[in-house]
């Protein structure tokens, strides 16, 4: 860090913003292959919450890279600088008093735990969909899985590019098993175990 660079007190600090807004902050962090149902199980969980008077913010893999991202490609290296922005970010949003979701498929590990580290004890849930693969590939909403098998995408998590498997995730969520309300019940009544919502 540039020692020119120096960190700016405020005078409306994190506790004032979450008494303002009546809930805790926290960031629900989605993980899991591409199909597995992360946007489609954030975006009703998000819903719901807005319905109950909480404050949140979407941040989703495809939107992200269509600003803040949109210079990265999908080598290893820029999956990684890939969510080292939406974890700083997240945390921005977090500090701001609100309860971000964000729907990545962040395939490894030691970037799931960055963010978290970011981030105040208990306000980093990290939720695994945990979804097969040959159920996500069966699904292929955007053709993707098509495209990796026949070598038009590089670098396509599960494919040709790893997936680490979450090793302390808060919630396992199974789209193929679950409904969307089940999940959505259940990340609900997670968030008012841990005080976050009310």
């Amino acid at each position: 860090m540039d020692e020119n660079v120096v960190w700016h007190n405020y005078a409306v600090d994190k506790d004032k913003r979450n008494e303002h807004k009546g809930h805790k902050p926290c960031v629900l962090w989605f993980t899991g292959f591409s199909g597995s149902g992360k946007s489609t199980v954030a975006g009703a969980l998000e819903s719901a919450l807005h319905q109950q008077g909480v404050h949140t913010y979407l941040l989703d893999g495809d939107n992200v890279r269509h600003g803040l991202c949109k210079d990265l490609g999908f080598s290893d290296a820029d999956r990684v600088e890939n969510i080292r922005r939406v974890g700083e970010l997240s945390k921005l949003m977090a500090d701001a008093g609100l309860v971000v979701l964000t729907a990545f498929i962040s395939p490894f590990q030691a970037e799931r735990d960055m963010v978290r580290d970011l981030l105040d004890d208990g306000e980093f849930i990290e939720v695994f969909l945990d979804t097969p693969l040959d159920i996500c590939e069966q699904r292929d909403p955007k053709g993707l899985y098509k495209k990796a098998r026949a070598g038009e995408i590089k670098h396509f998590t599960g494919i040709d590019s790893d997936y680490q498997i979450p090793t302390r995730p808060e919630i396992v969520l199974d789209t193929s098993k679950n409904s969307l309300d089940q999940s959505v019940t259940q990340l609900v009544a997670y968030l008012k175990e841990k005080n976050i919502i009310g």
